[in-house]
């Protein structure tokens, strides 16, 4: 089946409009995610919108608040609401062009994938997506969409484009603030040649298919087994459990740091190691 579009309207860039349609770039059913079953009836449990001391209560009666302080709520009603909401609109205007390292990645929320809408817009597409390509640039505007503005990021994709939805400054910590006791000392130059000579022998280009989530797929290998035997309440013996991962104090950080690159040379030295790396769960 084909993908739905999450969005078709058209790029403007000054005069020039570009018809086209945004796809979501990730999967949400990927994941594993489980309901709440009350286990003698083997039904999924539901949930009631109850009021202290009232009990539950109509859906007609319930409408939205805001929090001003503990306990205290300013009210609003739909019509309220969706008279401020902005309006949806078809286009989406590109207003500044950044370089791509002056986005922290702390603002970068969720990607979709940007294609020409039809033949006739492939033309000025190809020309955006070259033009963005040849300044090494990225570009920024706001996309209306379901009644509220996201901040995007566009920028080249292969042969498409790829936007990002970008967080808004007022929804992103400062770290600093949970830095703010770390020493500020610089490391012994032993201590960080052998660092940096273990982050040398473990580089690699970046390859997302080299990386499995284990403790999803033996939670799909529990499942399946699960589903396969008689009996609901069946308890598989053979499931790996994850093994102690605490280990000992690492007193000694310099001799800590040789054996790892020593027993890298002597990986390197011997057979050679799967190219097939798991990222733990």
């Amino acid at each position: 089946m084909a993908a739905r579009a999450y969005w078709q309207g058209q790029i403007r860039l000054a005069l020039v409009s570009i018809p086209v349609e945004i796809f979501s770039a990730t999967k949400s059913g990927a994941k594993i995610r489980f309901n709440q079953i009350h286990e003698p009836s083997g039904k999924r449990i539901s949930y009631e919108k109850v009021v202290p001391g009232i009990g539950p209560v109509d859906r007609e009666e319930i409408i939205k608040g805001y929090e001003i302080s503990k306990g205290n709520y300013v009210l609003l009603d739909e019509d309220e609401i969706e008279a401020v909401r902005i309006e949806s609109k078809r286009t989406l205007e590109l207003v500044q062009f950044v370089d791509a390292c002056e986005i922290d990645p702390l603002y970068f929320e969720k990607p979709y994938y940007v294609a020409p809408k039809d033949d006739l817009a492939e033309e000025a597409f190809i020309v955006l997506r070259e033009a963005l390509r040849k300044a090494k640039k990225v570009a920024l505007g706001q996309l209306s969409v379901r009644g509220s503005e996201k901040l995007v990021a566009i920028k080249p994709c292969g042969k498409g484009l790829l936007l990002e939805t970008l967080r808004y400054a007022d929804e992103v910590r400062q770290g600093q603030a949970f830095f703010h006791d770390i020493d500020e000392a610089k490391p012994k130059k032993e201590l960080l040649d052998l660092a940096t000579k273990l982050i040398e022998d473990k580089s690699a280009p970046f390859d997302a298919s080299e990386f499995e989530d284990r403790y999803g797929a033996a939670l799909k290998k529990l499942i399946d087994k699960k589903a396969k035997s008689k009996s609901k309440k069946a308890v598989i013996e053979d499931v790996d459990e994850p093994g102690d991962a605490s280990g000992s104090n690492v007193i000694d950080l310099m001799a800590a740091l040789k054996q790892s690159v020593e027993e890298k040379g002597k990986k390197s030295a011997g057979a050679k190691p799967s190219s097939k790396r798991k990222k733990s769960a």
